[in-house]
């Protein structure tokens, strides 16, 4: 007997269809959210001059996107550099200023 079970992720803001997870910590403790790739990319962009000021400490700092949402294709280039300069602040890459490194962009690319 075959069994299929099927995940619908529902964006914990606004009750619609979300297209991923997000993990990430703050004071000492560990979340996970649900949202759409627009909510999503409100967080990332509330958190990203605070993640680009930071001190990675662990995987409680790390704001964690799956691979669903990130790519070129999904996002315009603003929004894409803005999302690899987070990703690299969180990951202990420099590129906080200027032209992003070809080596942190690769990265970014491997791990989405």
């Amino acid at each position: 007997m075959a069994k299929r079970t099927i995940l619908h992720l529902i964006d914990d803001l606004d009750g619609k269809p979300a297209d991923e997870t997000l993990q990430f910590g703050w004071a000492g403790t560990n979340y996970e959210i649900d949202l759409s790739a627009k909510n999503a990319l409100a967080l990332e962009k509330a958190l990203a001059k605070y993640v680009a000021a930071a001190r990675r400490v662990g995987a409680a700092g790390k704001i964690a996107r799956p691979s669903s949402v990130g790519s070129t294709a999904d996002m315009g280039r603003k929004e894409y550099l803005l999302a690899v300069r987070t990703w690299a602040s969180a990951n202990g890459y420099e590129a906080r200023r200027g032209r992003i490194p070809a080596a942190v962009v690769s990265a970014y690319e491997a791990s989405h």
